[in-house]
């Protein structure tokens, strides 16, 4: 199969290359959104066969597949986070050439006068918010995002507000490309913004960030002290877990959210997933991971042993801070789920627990290690061991 993808801007009134010009007058067959629709219908030929591409995307690739030939328009750049790279993956060995025009960020950034070299580019449209929030705890300097219906400026701007990130400016741009309806404004709360849009995140002062977070700035559950991992052993336990080379990490037993929390400021990319059997424990979690700055931790409540664990994805390391007087049983419990290559930490605080830990280690077939003992302040030793 050949498919020729042609850019467009929101201009109604769109200027394509003689390259263009020609293969849309010579082919039969093209494809694109509604809107892209609109834009082009006057320069189709009078026999052209139009494809929507629309939900389910599977009916779609399945008119794709009985012609020799499709000419599919699409936003910007289609290479961008675009049309062109599922063509590629749903149709390998086809020949695919790409026509792109300037896409919506850049324009917006022209607009504004923006280098925009160092620009984070993400999208949220049909996305989750895991690059949005990543960009945002690494601090970047200028965050581009392209949004849709349910994720608009404003949502993204109530984000920002919930967890702290105050140190942005927001400027969004509406029909970019279109001569007669493209408008760019710097962005305020409330305010009614047209879609087609897209929103450039710029940072105006570095945000105050620590390497240990204080534990005296935890929500604590009941006020009790004692049911934090405390900042020294949060440190070491995170040096355990080696999250720098992992995609998904489980805490259970996350309590006050320390751990969890920690993690995702110190290892954005990483996909974390807090687990506690106590219902206050998700007040706790939205409470701290707000004061923190920490967006996009996944919080599940509930016994962890009854759960069905095939929904979620499969950890790659887990830390185990509570177990009800069930650790051989979580042991065994997490060893269904681990990827291979995985690792378990816990922080023992008795000789019986120590004990209990290699044994449920030995009995599932992985190999235990004890990688420190520490004593902070008047508290007890705490020994941090690894299963891999």
């Amino acid at each position: 199969m050949k498919f020729d993808i042609v850019g467009l801007t929101d201009n109604p009134h769109p200027s394509f290359s003689g390259e263009v010009k020609a293969i849309v007058s010579q082919a039969k067959v093209f494809s694109g959104g509604q809107r892209h629709h609109t834009i082009v219908a006057p320069l189709l030929p009078a026999d052209a066969q139009w494809i929507d591409i629309s939900v389910p995307l599977k009916d779609v690739f399945e008119r794709y597949a009985s012609h020799n030939h499709v000419v599919v328009f699409a936003s910007g750049d289609p290479l961008f986070f675009g049309f062109a790279a599922t063509v590629m993956r749903e149709f390998p060995g086809s020949q695919v050439n790409v026509f792109p025009t300037f896409n919506s960020l850049q324009m917006l950034a022209h607009r504004l006068n923006k280098p925009y070299q160092d620009m984070r580019a993400v999208s949220l449209t049909g996305r989750a918010w895991d690059a949005f929030d990543e960009s945002l705890i690494r601090g970047e300097r200028l965050i581009g995002c392209l949004t849709d219906r349910t994720k608009t400026p404003q949502a993204i701007w109530e984000r920002m507000k919930a967890y702290g990130y105050s140190n942005y400016r927001l400027f969004v741009g509406e029909h970019m490309g279109n001569p007669m309806k493209e408008r760019v404004r710097e962005f305020r709360e409330g305010m009614s913004v047209d879609y087609p849009n897209c929103v450039l995140a710029e940072q105006t002062r570095a945000r105050d960030g620590f390497w240990g977070l204080p534990d005296k700035e935890f929500v604590l559950l009941d006020g009790r002290e004692k049911m934090i991992t405390k900042m020294p052993i949060r440190l070491c336990t995170l040096t355990a877990l080696c999250l720098n080379k992992y995609k998904t990490f489980w805490d259970i037993g996350s309590c006050t959210g320390s751990i969890s929390i920690e993690a995702r400021l110190r290892f954005p990319q990483v996909h974390v997933r807090a687990f506690e059997c106590r219902s206050e424990g998700r007040d706790l979690m939205e409470q701290n991971a707000c004061h923190f700055g920490a967006p996009g931790i996944e919080m599940v409540t509930g016994d962890f042993l009854d759960m069905d664990l095939s929904r979620y994805e499969r950890p790659d390391a887990v830390f185990i801070g509570g177990h009800g007087g069930k650790l051989k049983e979580m042991l065994a419990r997490i060893h269904t789920v681990l990827n291979p290559g995985g690792c378990i930490v816990f922080n023992s605080v008795s000789e019986s627990s120590r004990r209990l830990f290699d044994e449920g280690v030995a009995e599932i077939g992985m190999s235990s290690k004890h990688i420190y003992t520490i004593t902070v302040d008047n508290n007890n030793p705490i020994t941090i061991m690894k299963a891999l």
